[in-house]
C-alpha cells in the first residue's frame, strides 16, 4: 500500500524570536515545515536553512494571494507574528487585519489547526494596549472555521527575548533603581524551552484544538523578586529597588530605551503590560502535555549560560524587514534620483581573502570596530539620545554573520563569504547609509575595498555628510589598518582613498 508523505506545517514568523527556535525543533521532531517570510534571504544563513524537510516561501499577511499559496497543502499552522515594532504606527489595527486575512486563507485551504501564542492577562481587569491587542488577535483568528489553539504566556525567559533583555540590562547596569510601581506586579513567567515544548505538543495532542490554555511557571512572584533572583544568578551584589508612583509607562519606556538595547517604540507597550497582573488561571495543559516546568531561577540560569557561551539562538531584534538597498545603483529602475555620496578607500594586504574575511566577519559587538571604538560608542550614545537603536544590540554570534542579523546599529544585508559584506544603517540619520567591504584576491595578496554610501534627505542630510567627512579619513583608514593587524596581513599599499 502506497503511503503519502505527511503534509507540511506552516509557520508564520520564522524570523522572529520564537519562530526561529521552533523551526529546527519541528524538523528534529520529523515534521515537514513550510516557513512563510517576507524576506527569505534572512533565513539563508541559518544552520537549518537547507534541511530537506524545510520549504521557505516568500509571502505577506497583507497579500492574500501569497497567503493563499502558502496555506495550500498544509496540515496545520503556527501563528507567531505581530506588528509591535517601530516600523508600524498602529500595531493593533495591523494585527487585526493580518489575523482576519489568515483566518480566511487558512479556512480556504482546509487547515486542521492554528496554534497561536498570545499574552497572559486577567480578562476581568483592564489590559494594556499590547495585551488587549494579543487577545483581540486570537478572537479574530477564531472567527474563521479552523480550530484555534491559544497558548497565553506572560514574560518569556530566554537569552535574547525582549523582556529578558530589559530585566538583564536594568539589573546589570543599575545597582540602585528608582522604578515604577509595576515592580510590585505579580506574574508567572515561563522558560522559552517550556514554551517551545508546549507549542509542538499542541500539534500532537488533538484535545488542544479549539481551546485556550495558560502557560507559566509554578511560582507567583513580582518583578522586584525577579530582579533579585537575576542579580544572585549573575553574581551581582543585591540591588536596591525603590518603587515610586510618578514614573508613567511612557517615562519608563524612555528610561528602558536609554539603559537597555530595547528601543522606546517596543519598550512602551511592554512597560504598559508590566502593570497588569499576569497569573495562570487554567492549568489543564499540564495534564495534556506533561513536562518539567523550570523555576524562574533555573530559567534565568539557563539563559545566562547561553549568553556566557555566546550561543544566542535567536533574539528580539531578528524580526523586521531588510531595508531596501537598490539606491546604491543609479542604473536600477527604482532609482529616484538626487544626490548620493560615496567615500571609498582600499588597502592591499599580504594575506588570502579567506584570512581577511575571518577577521572582517567578527566586526562589531564585543569585538569592536578595529579602531577608535570610543568614537563608535559615542556615536551609539548619541543615537540612543535621539531615539535610535544605539550599539547595545551587539550581534547574535561573535564569529558568524548571516543576512538579517542586527550588528550594533547596522543590519546585515548581504554576506558573500570571502567576497563581500554589506551593512545597512539603522541608526537615526537624515538619509540612508550603507557600509560595504569587498575582497579581491590576486595571488598571495588581497585588495580590501571599503565604501561608505549615503543618500541624503534634503539639505539637512547634505550638511550631515559634509560634517562627518573629515572623520572618515581618521576612522576608516584606521579601521583598514586595524583589520590588517588583526588578520596578521602585512600592508602592501594603502590605505588610500579612491575616486568613484
Amino acid at each position: 500500500m502506497k503511503t503519502h508523505p505527511p503534509l507540511p506545517i506552516l509557520l508564520l514568523g520564522a524570523t522572529g524570536y520564537i519562530g526561529s527556535r521552533l523551526v529546527p525543533r519541528l524538523l528534529d521532531a520529523g515534521y515537514a515545515v513550510r516557513a512563510m517570510v517576507r524576506n527569505p534571504e534572512k533565513l539563508a544563513g541559518r544552520p537549518w536553512a537547507k534541511h530537506p524537510q524545510l520549504e521557505i516561501v516568500r509571502g505577506d499577511l497583507f497579500d492574500l494571494s501569497s497567503l493563499d499559496d502558502a496555506c495550500k497543502g498544509c496540515q496545520a499552522a503556527f501563528y507567531l507574528v505581530h506588528s509591535m515594532n517601530p516600523e508600524v504606527s498602529d500595531f493593533a489595527s495591523a494585527d487585526l487585519e493580518a489575523a482576519q486575512n489568515f483566518a480566511y486563507s487558512s479556512a480556504k485551504a482546509g487547515l486542521e489547526q492554528i496554534i497561536y501564542l498570545s499574552g497572559l492577562g486577567d480578562d476581568s481587569t483592564p489590559l494594556s494596549h499590547h495585551l488587549r491587542s494579543r487577545t483581540e488577535t486570537g478572537e479574530e483568528l477564531r472567527r474563521g472555521s479552523v480550530p484555534v489553539t491559544i497558548l497565553r504566556a506572560a514574560m518569556i525567559i530566554g537569552s535574547g527575548s525582549a523582556s529578558f533583555e530589559i530585566l538583564r540590562y536594568l539589573v546589570e547596569r543599575l545597582p540602585i533603581m528608582i522604578t515604577p510601581r509595576w515592580v510590585q506586579t505579580r506574574c508567572q513567567p515561563i522558560a522559552v524551552r517550556n514554551v517551545l515544548y508546549y507549542l509542538i505538543g499542541c500539534l500532537k495532542q488533538p484535545e488542544t484544538r479549539g481551546e485556550t490554555f495558560d502557560i507559566g511557571c509554578d511560582e507567583i512572584l513580582d518583578y522586584r523578586m525577579l530582579m533579585r533572583i537575576y542579580a544572585e544568578e549573575a553574581g551581582l551584589p543585591r540591588r536596591l529597588i525603590l518603587p515610586v508612583p510618578f514614573l508613567t509607562p511612557r517615562l519608563s519606556s524612555y528610561w528602558i530605551h536609554l539603559v537597555t538595547p530595547v528601543p522606546a517604540a517596543l519598550a512602551k507597550p511592554l512597560a504598559e503590560g508590566l502593570s497588569c497582573p499576569v497569573l495562570v488561571q487554567d492549568r489543564r495543559i499540564r495534564d495534556l502535555i506533561p513536562q518539567e516546568i523550570f523555576s524562574c531561577r533555573t530559567a534565568i540560569r539557563l539563559a545566562l549560560e547561553r549568553i556566557r557561551e555566546q550561543h544566542i539562538e535567536s533574539a528580539w531584534y531578528d524580526a523586521g524587514q531588510l531595508p531596501p538597498v537598490e539606491w546604491i545603483n543609479p542604473g536600477d529602475p527604482t532609482w529616484a534620483g538626487g544626490a548620493m555620496y560615496v567615500d571609498a578607500r582600499e588597502v592591499v594586504l599580504e594575506a588570502s581573502a579567506l584570512q581577511v574575511w575571518e577577521t572582517l566577519s567578527r566586526i562589531g559587538g564585543e569585538n569592536g570596530w578595529f579602531f577608535a571604538d570610543w568614537l563608535w560608542r559615542l556615536r551609539g550614545r548619541l543615537d540612543k539620545l535621539v531615539g535610535g537603536v544605539g550599539l547595545r544590540r551587539g550581534r547574535r554570534d561573535p564569529q558568524q554573520l548571516a543576512v538579517g542579523d542586527a550588528l550594533d546599529f547596522w543590519r546585515v544585508a548581504r554576506v558573500d563569504e570571502a567576497r563581500r559584506l554589506m551593512l545597512v544603517a539603522e541608526m537615526k540619520l537624515p538619509g540612508e547609509a550603507i557600509l560595504t567591504f569587498e575582497l579581491h584576491e590576486n595571488g598571495a595578496s588581497t585588495r580590501l575595498v571599503q565604501r561608505a554610501w549615503f543618500h541624503p534627505q534634503g539639505l539637512l542630510g547634505m550638511i550631515y555628510w559634509w560634517l562627518v567627512v573629515p572623520l572618515h579619513h581618521f576612522v576608516f583608514n584606521g579601521m583598514l589598518k586595524g583589520i590588517a593587524k588583526d588578520c596578521a596581513g602585512k600592508i602592501v599599499t594603502g590605505p588610500t582613498k579612491i575616486s568613484e
